[in-house]
Order: C-alpha cells, then sequence, then structure tokens
C-alpha cells in the first residue's frame, strides 16, 4: 500500500466516525482558479476527496472542508482567492472544525505565500505545486493536531510520485470527456510568464503511463481527450519519442478505439513541427482546432517578451498549417499593453490578427508578476493607454470572429454536447450545449438523449462567440 491510499484510509476512518457522532457525510468544497491543467489536478483532489469519505458541495458555508486550487499567472485570480479567504474567516470562527487548505501554482510564489502565511492565519493546510500526492497526509495530520501544516517542496518529486496522483482518474466533470496530463512544467522562460517558477522546469511522462491512462478511461466511456501541457510541442520522451509520435501513438493504441475525438493544448509556436502538421492532416480523430498563441505581432516586442519567433515566423507557420490542413479551425491569445509597447507595435499585432483571420482569441491586458524579468522593464505601459487598445483590439477580433462563424451556417457539425443550456431551452424542448470537432461553441435544439454522444447538427444561425443549429438525423 502506497503512502497515499494509507493516508486515505485514515481520513476515511475519521470521516466515518464523524457521520456516525453527526448523523451526516462531511462534505468537501473544491474551488478553482486558473487554467485547465489546474481544473485536471482539481478532478483529482476531488477523487481522492470521495475516496476519504467526502460529499460535495458548492457552498462554502455547508463545507467540512474547503480546498482552493489556486493561480498566480495574473493579478485577477490572486485577487479573487484573497476576496474567497476574506470571507472564510467569518465561516471559520462559527466552524472552528472546518478545514481550509491551498494548493495550486500561487503556493509555490514566493511574495503570494509570504503574504498568505502573514494576512490568512485562518488556513490549515498550505501545499505547493510539486507534492500535491501528500494532500491526504497533511490533512490527517490537521485534523489531528489542530495546528497549520505548510508543504512546500522546491524541485519537483521524482516520476514515480507524479504517477501516484496521476492514477487518481475517478472523478471527471463530465464522464464522457477527460483531461491527461502528458507533461509538466515549462522551459519557454517568457518573460512576462510565472509559470516555470511555480510548476519547474519541462517533465515529461512516459508514452507507456499515459497510453494505460487513455486505455482506463476508454473503458470507462471516455469518448473524448485532451492531452494537456505547457508546451505540448515539446514533449520529449526520449528515444526519439517527439509530440507528434506520441499522438500518433494515441490515435492507434489499441483499447483506446472508444475515444473519438482527441485534442491538445497548448502549442507553442516555435516547436510546431512538420510531423505533427502531417499527423494532424493524417489522423482523422484529431480535432480541427489548433490553439496557437501569438502573444504580439511585432517582431520587437516578441523578442523582448523572449518568444523565439518573429511576426515573419508565425505568419508562415500559419500558411504551412492552412495549406495542409484548409479547414483548420485557428484560435490564439493576445496580451496587449506589454512593457515598452509602442502604438507601432500595437499596429503590427492589429496587423497580425488581420492576416491570422482567427476564429477565436483568447486576450489580456498585460499583468505584472513579481520575480519574472518582464515586472523590472522600463516602458510600463499606463493602464488608461492599454485598456484603449485593448478596445481597439476587440473592435478588430469581434467582427472577424463573427465572420468565420457565419461561414457554418448552412454546413452540418459534428457536436459533443455536454449539457442542457437552461436559458435556451423551451417548455417541452430542450437545447444542449457542447463543442464542435472545431471547438466552437454550439447551442442546439435536441432530445436531452443525445447528452454525451456525437452528434450532427444543422448550423442554422450564429453569435459572435457560439454558433446555433438542430440535430439532423
Amino acid at each position: 500500500m502506497s503512502t497515499q491510499d494509507y493516508y486515505i484510509q485514515q481520513v476515511q476512518s475519521l470521516n466515518e466516525r464523524r457521520a456516525a457522532e453527526t448523523g451526516r457525510q462531511p462534505l468537501a468544497l473544491v474551488k478553482t482558479f486558473g487554467c485547465q491543467m489546474n481544473a485536471h489536478d482539481s478532478e483529482k483532489i476531488e477523487t481522492i476527496l470521495s475516496q476519504m469519505g467526502y460529499g460535495k458541495t458548492d457552498a462554502a458555508d455547508s463545507a467540512d472542508l474547503a480546498i482552493y486550487n489556486t493561480c498566480c499567472v495574473r493579478e485577477n485570480a490572486e485577487n479573487h482567492l484573497y476576496g474567497n479567504l476574506g470571507l472564510l474567516t467569518h465561516i471559520k470562527k462559527e466552524r472552528r472544525d472546518m478545514r481550509i487548505i491551498l494548493c495550486g501554482c500561487m503556493t509555490q510564489q514566493g511574495a503570494a505565500l509570504e503574504k498568505l502565511l502573514r494576512s490568512y492565519r485562518h488556513v490549515d493546510v498550505i501545499l505547493g505545486t510539486y507534492n500535491l500526492r501528500r494532500l491526504p497526509e497533511l490533512l490527517y495530520n490537521s485534523l489531528i493536531a489542530g495546528r497549520q501544516i505548510v508543504e512546500i517542496r522546491q524541485s519537483p518529486e521524482g516520476p514515480e510520485q507524479a504517477e501516484e496522483f496521476e492514477s487518481k482518474t475517478g472523478c471527471r466533470h463530465f464522464a464522457f470527456k477527460a483531461s491527461v496530463n502528458i507533461m509538466y512544467g515549462c522551459g519557454n522562460n517568457c518573460s512576462y510568464c510565472i509559470v516555470p517558477y511555480v510548476r519547474g522546469r519541462e517533465r515529461s511522462r512516459s508514452p507507456e503511463n499515459i497510453l494505460t491512462e487513455l486505455r482506463l478511461l476508454a473503458a470507462d466511456g471516455v469518448k473524448e481527450v485532451m492531452l494537456l501541457g505547457q508546451n505540448v510541442n515539446s514533449y520529449d520522451a526520449g528515444a526519439q519519442i517527439r509530440f507528434a509520435d506520441l499522438l500518433e501513438r494515441v490515435c492507434e493504441t489499441p483499447g483506446t478505439e472508444q475515444i473519438e475525438r482527441i485534442r491538445f493544448m497548448t502549442s507553442h509556436p516555435k516547436d510546431l513541427s512538420g510531423a505533427l502538421i502531417a499527423v494532424m492532416r493524417r489522423q482523422p480523430k484529431i480535432a480541427r482546432h489548433l490553439h496557437l498563441p501569438l502573444q504580439s505581432g511585432s517582431t520587437r516586442v516578441l523578442t523582448r517578451m523572449n518568444r523565439k519567433y518573429t511576426q515573419e515566423d508565425y505568419l508562415r507557420l500559419i500558411d504551412r498549417i492552412r495549406e495542409a490542413m484548409p479547414d483548420i479551425t485557428l484560435t490564439t491569445d493576445i496580451i496587449v499593453g506589454f512593457p515598452g509597447e509602442t502604438e507601432e507595435d500595437f499596429d503590427a499585432t492589429l496587423d497580425v490578427v488581420r492576416r491570422a483571420r482567427f476564429a477565436g482569441a483568447f486576450t489580456f491586458l498585460y499583468s505584472k508578476r513579481p520575480g519574472t524579468p518582464a515586472a523590472d522593464m522600463d516602458g510600463q505601459v499606463p493602464p488608461a493607454e492599454a485598456g484603449d487598445r485593448f478596445q481597439r483590439l476587440l473592435a478588430v477580433l469581434n467582427p472577424m470572429i463573427l465572420a468565420e462563424n457565419e461561414k457554418r451556417i448552412g454546413t452540418i457539425l459534428r457536436v459533443l454536447p455536454e449539457e442542457i443550456n437552461a436559458q435556451g431551452s423551451r417548455p417541452g424542448e430542450n437545447c444542449l450545449t457542447g463543442r464542435a470537432d472545431n471547438n466552437t461553441i454550439v447551442h442546439f435544439r435536441a432530445d436531452k438523449n443525445h447528452l454525451g454522444s456525437f452528434t450532427p447538427v444543422k448550423i442554422t444561425g450564429c453569435k459572435t462567440y457560439y454558433l446555433l443549429g438542430e440535430a439532423v438525423d
């Protein structure tokens, strides 16, 4: 028995005794901030909590255990967490046996950790990104000792310990779709990004462990899988196994036939290979969508960002991808107001946006992250100026995205419906929401029995950020 499983049993025993005494099952709240990798970690955490005997709740005032999986990529995420912790102060005063746990990237960041320890002493357990598998042990010690416990590793654990956490695959937000980590950390060191400091250097999981997890998910009814990494294109498992090779294996491995759609993110333009483009073109399981962060269209700003490609490199890559897959949908990330950005630099970003014709974009105002090189750069853009550019970017992007959606009207797309859209439903008729192979959100009329099953949908209309349609036979 592993150490993790031992402490899962110990906490389970404590919860069984408590349930017998109080007449109710202890409840746990898990709140996630940040990226899809954090969301995936939270699913693992929820699996462990279920094994320890906790039920689920979405309300902090009814929780016996509250876990906050934090993010420090942008200041807004940190402020949101501080607001939540402030509310918990009053709840904890009335319910002193409640336990509060913080994990995720923010706990690994020095200045944020200092503030948490100084100002939020009602938090019971703080653990870092490198030792999530120890959550049961630290929770048990907190329940027994009743004192604050802080466990922050400064380097990753070995691959065996990482796999111990990855093996927890029971709880998923959707029974028919799942995420799978293929690597951890990041080695790109973009000058604005805190991730390498809180997630560590790149470490790739072995293909064998990834494929084993995929077989288990397929046997459990999963039909769509998202392969996750901070930069999947730099996946390197040695012995000439790169991301394109892994993707080919994922599509063709016996025992994974149940999985009909493969997605992945995020891709870094500097590492996107011709081999990957060829595999995407060849394999029908791979979604016809590629998220390719631009960040800036100015070569000068890209150099300051340490992105390691130029505007011309990016546009050539776009041309290669579209030449191989004319039906591909491209989405991106763009940062506005990076230190030193001029009007000329911003115009270069708008130029790339117009030429690339993205079907979607995540747009961000630059957020200064303490400890990153960009935080100390000269030329910090005034907030009002950055905000004006942000609105001008949206004024170019939104009509373009709408025009790309309008091209879909009258076509039939394959959609995996995920949930009933209560807002769009009419009496006696359901409106379902899901994603097409090109990753576009689709709201469509269909019987709820379609949930979790790939469904052909005729597109009848659209808005800027979604399509409208009806299921067809």
